[in-house]
């Protein structure tokens, strides 16, 4: 299809403008001036090339998306509706606080919910992304060691199958990473753990369930035997969607955790856009959250600033009207809605792994909770298949791929999380492409390996397209 910029014609338009109202001012030949390379293009110029380029994007709304921890749920449109009110898109973050009392009881409100749903006990939902709010939580398990003045703490627990964003934020929040193997069962080991702590431990980050899609049995041993060290756990809300309404971070032992609202409560995803990334933590860490907390009074809604707070993490209270459309997602399903979206999420992950299960190799094969991940090792070495083709095939089914490659423990991996939004129909046909994928594989492997054969863009070269990126357009 052509970029914009090729459709563009001199001299055509497609607004018409007001008179101007302000004083015009020439500025002649300033040398900070410099044209602006805008293409000029009808109306109807737009519509057809932003129709286009929908028809060629893949999401939700298209199709199954079960990309394996990143949870791609759908986005119920009352979210949007409520997101839209207003009420809530014509305040600004410096308005006086008795002009804004609906939105102050909105934050309060969630903070209310989510700390309930985790077990927390106070929560800041400043932080802009997952990684952000990993990076919040680790900055006040580091303020708290040093108000207590210990500060030999400077390692960081974690484990091997663990999202990569995990060891980074720890660096950047100035702590050294221990890494722990997993055993052959996908959980923590445990003497690997005991070996590992000491009084320079300074916390343990930790998903349960893991990364693999299997709770931890261990997880309340796990968690005692960082406290016992003096360390504190901190939990990545990656795979909450797997537990909400049946188990909470907090009672597990966990003293800080974040949020992903994207992936578990029903709000669009990042891919650079606005997100969220909430951080709630026990009463005795709340002092050091950034910012400000929402308190009630006699006088209404009032913020209050932390007392220890490690500062902003970012501008004003968050990505605000992100926060709006979770919080609508939880009040529309309320607790018993949530806990069934938990468990529709297992019972579907752990349908597509019993019908795959002998056509594919499930690593960890036993009863999985949101998400099971495959290893396509086997097939490499028989007919030179690799999960790359397997994932490529996908597309010829209007089915977006898994997650290729991780975690990395498991070679050849490709991770499936189906969602609980995907009916059960929508579950069979994902079947039918990997068990027909896997038959091709063995009668055609050449076939396999040159997917995609449908799509506008067939096999890229992805080396190329990473080290030599075409970000701009040459004007004449």
């Amino acid at each position: 299809m052509k970029l914009i910029f090729e459709r563009s014609v001199p001299g055509r338009r497609c607004t018409l403008l007001p008179e101007c109202d302000v004083p015009v001012t020439d500025l002649g030949e300033n040398k900070h001036s410099r044209t602006l390379h805008l293409p000029e293009v009808s109306e109807n110029d737009i519509s057809r090339h932003y129709t286009e380029l929908a028809k060629e994007t893949h999401g939700v709304n298209d199709g199954q998306y079960p990309l394996g921890s990143c949870t791609m749920k759908y986005n119920p449109k009352i979210n949007e509706v409520t997101a839209s009110l207003p009420g809530f898109t014509n305040v600004h973050p410096l308005q006086p606080e008795h002009t804004v009392q609906g939105s102050l009881e909105a934050l309060r409100t969630a903070e209310q919910i989510f700390c309930e749903i985790t077990g927390m006990d106070a929560m800041t939902f400043e932080p802009a992304a997952g990684a952000h709010g990993e990076f919040t939580g680790l900055l006040l398990i580091k303020s708290y060691h040093a108000k207590r003045g210990d500060t030999k703490r400077t390692k960081i627990i974690v484990p091997d199958s663990a999202h990569g964003t995990n060891p980074a934020s720890a660096v950047m929040a100035g702590f050294t990473v221990v890494n722990i193997p997993s055993t052959e069962n996908g959980f923590v080991d445990m003497e690997a753990l005991k070996k590992a702590v000491g009084e320079d431990t300074a916390g343990l980050m930790l998903t349960n369930p893991n990364t693999v899609g299997l709770f931890d049995k261990n997880i309340l041993e796990i968690t005692k035997i960082i406290h016992d060290a003096g360390g504190l756990n901190y939990y990545d809300g990656a795979n909450l969607n797997a537990i909400m309404g049946l188990a909470r971070p907090g009672d597990m032992g966990f003293d800080v955790v974040h949020l992903n609202l994207h992936k578990t409560f029903s709000t669009p995803h990042g891919g650079g856009g606005p997100g969220s990334g909430p951080v709630g933590c026990k009463d005795f860490l709340k002092d050091f959250l950034p910012g400000c907390g929402v308190v009630k009074n006699d006088s209404g809604y009032h913020f209050e600033a932390h007392k220890e707070s490690i500062g902003s993490m970012k501008a004003f209270y968050g990505n605000f009207l992100v926060l709006i459309r979770a919080l609508t997602y939880v009040l529309m399903l309320g607790g018993d809605g949530l806990r069934q979206a938990s468990q529709n999420a297992v019972l579907n992950a752990n349908y597509i792994r019993t019908k795959l299960t002998g056509a594919y190799d499930v690593t960890y094969n036993e009863t999985c909770m949101h998400e099971f991940v495959m290893s396509l090792e086997q097939e490499k070495h028989t007919s030179s298949v690799t999960a790359m083709d397997v994932a490529k095939s996908l597309l010829d089914y209007g089915i977006h791929p898994p997650t290729m490659y991780f975690p990395l423990i498991v070679h050849e991996a490709l991770m499936i999380e189906p969602t609980e939004t995907e009916s059960k129909e929508t579950l069979d046909e994902l079947i039918h492409a990997f068990l027909e994928i896997h038959e091709t594989a063995i009668s055609n492997p050449e076939y396999v390996q040159a997917a995609p054969h449908t799509t506008t863009v067939k096999r890229l070269d992805e080396v190329q397209a990473a080290r030599n990126p075409r970000l701009h357009y040459v004007f004449e």
